[in-house]
């Protein structure tokens, strides 16, 4: 027995040892942490359970069977985040690279798997030089394994992928079909291709950096979510990040207690909107002062600017806000905002987060840029999502809601449970200069007539009034008073039930 646990320590002091000394002092060199320091860092302390310890790799080709190390470059289990069970797995860079094998890929699917029967979320944090090569196609057959299981876990237990280091080839399309990518700024990178063979196709000169680099796919590409400074940075934040999501899509996001007093009144947002129409304002100030605590997570901060998506908590709950923002392209949808909305707002109806929308929206970005770009197709997916989502559903209008923007930015006519208007609103096809261009041709030689057609358009249409009569929205509130209103129609939404009719999916216009 003696001898038994003498083996049993041995070979748990090898497989915590990774590649070894030499490799691990490389890793840190890149200013990039082991996969087990970075478990450490995620998880509660003492939570983690570990499994698949001892395995190692079948493969016997390219002197593969002389070499052989516990673990096999991942390192998977279960943990605790803040007292919440999850599941994930950590790829070795120390060992063989981090590169997949079949044994590999099968440590990762058995956490998947568990994942789904328990309903937990599931973490992966990528590090890894893709396929094992040695081993040819099973090595292949082993990415297709995880795929498979990122498509059945999806809108089942939220999948969140930490980039922390090469990620390239097939080794892309996990993280690609996981709820979200977080990376790390100058260590971790993306591409289907890398620059050499980009080179030899097509001619260009490029950097790993400029091709798929956490710069790049958080403000280019929106692959990305977010783009951190160090690997302790985006642990920390992913431990913030985790309390706002529930743990599975039959549960509700954790509630956090707050001293924040639902019915608190901000005066200072009865002054946000400026008097003059056409000059711009943050709608950050506004998200900050209605959410508890004035605390927002934003995702994608630095892609499709001219929209704003993320979590606050409003009551103690996870709210999901998608919010025009005017100081960039006056707020207008374009395909990067469309779309970048629409992924968000699905994720929000797969796990029971309400919908909040500030909507302040002049239309869609005119252009043949976005016109052959397919700004209708994209333009539709927001409209799609938003229609089909059953989740609660409340719709601010601060001020402009033109055309079809007003439509597909949260309108009651795609089923908003609770549509508010500040007095500042302006609901209508389009702004009062272009309406009065089309409906008084006649009039465009004389320009006091121009003037007091654009007067009469504003008149009538420049306030909440007209839309109001029509009950597409419910009420016109004071914006001092916007936290307590969601508040109490979040309160009043809480046992929301909706069904859609029976099919096996939609299509959504992708």
């Amino acid at each position: 027995m003696y001898d038994i646990i003498r083996q049993l320590e041995e070979r748990r002091a090898r497989a915590r040892a990774g590649g070894g000394k030499a490799r691990v002092k490389a890793q840190h060199d890149r200013g990039k942490l082991t996969a087990r320091e970075r478990l450490d860092l995620l998880l509660d302390p003492d939570s983690f359970e570990e499994w698949d310890m001892f395995v190692e790799h079948r493969s016997t080709e390219f002197n593969m069977d002389k070499n052989f190390v516990p673990g096999d470059g991942v390192v998977v289990g279960h943990g605790n985040i803040n007292g919440r069970l999850i599941f994930v797995y950590s790829q070795d860079f120390t060992v063989f690279g981090g590169s997949l094998s079949e044994t590999h890929a099968e440590k990762i699917c058995k956490i998947m798997d568990q994942a789904i029967k328990v309903g937990a979320p599931i973490i992966g944090l990528n590090d890894s030089g893709g396929a094992r090569i040695q081993e040819g196609v099973s090595s292949l057959a082993g990415y297709g394994e995880v795929f498979q299981r990122n498509v059945m876990a999806s809108g089942v237990v939220p999948q969140i992928s930490v980039v922390m280091g090469p990620c390239a080839g097939g080794a892309v399309y996990s993280p690609a079909t996981t709820d979200y990518v977080f990376m790390v700024k100058d260590t971790s990178y993306m591409f289907v291709t890398g620059p050499d063979v980009v080179k030899a196709v097509t001619h260009e000169e490029v950097t790993q950096e400029e091709l798929g680099g956490a710069i790049t796919h958080s403000t280019k590409s929106g692959v990305a979510d977010m783009a951190f400074e160090t690997d302790v940075d985006a642990l920390e934040q992913l431990r913030v990040f985790v309390d706002f999501i529930p743990s599975n899509n039959l549960e509700r996001s954790p509630e956090i207690p707050t001293n924040d007093q639902a019915n608190r009144q901000e005066p200072s947002l009865d002054t946000l909107i400026p008097e003059d129409q056409n000059e711009s304002y943050d709608v950050m100030e506004l998200i900050s002062k209605v959410v508890d605590e004035n605390y927002f997570f934003e995702l994608q901060p630095d892609y499709a600017k001219n929209i704003i998506i993320g979590y606050g908590r409003m009551d103690g709950e996870t709210v999901g806000i998608v919010a025009n923002q005017p100081t960039v392209l006056a707020g207008c949808l374009d395909i990067n905002a469309s779309v970048k909305a629409a992924r968000f707002i699905r994720f929000c109806d797969c796990f029971n987060i309400p919908i909040i929308m500030l909507v302040d929206v002049p239309g869609f970005l005119p252009g043949t840029q976005q016109e052959n770009g397919g700004l209708i197709r994209h333009g539709a997916k927001l409209l799609f999502a938003f229609a089909e989502a059953t989740v609660p559903k409340i719709t601010i209008i601060t001020r402009k809601a033109y055309g079809g923007a007003y439509i597909v930015m949260g309108s009651k006519h795609l089923r908003g449970d609770v549509n508010y208007a500040w007095p500042s609103a302006e609901i209508a096809v389009m702004g009062a200069k272009g309406a009065v261009e089309i409906i008084f041709r006649e009039d465009l030689i004389d320009e006091e007539k121009i003037k007091e057609r654009e007067l009469e358009y504003q008149q009538r249409f420049s306030n909440p009034f007209h839309v109001g009569t029509r009950g597409y929205i419910d009420d016109v509130i004071m914006p001092h008073n916007t936290r307590w209103r969601i508040i109490r129609s979040l309160r009043m939404l809480k046992n929301k039930k909706q069904e859609l009719p029976w099919k096996k999916h939609g299509n959504i216009p992708l």
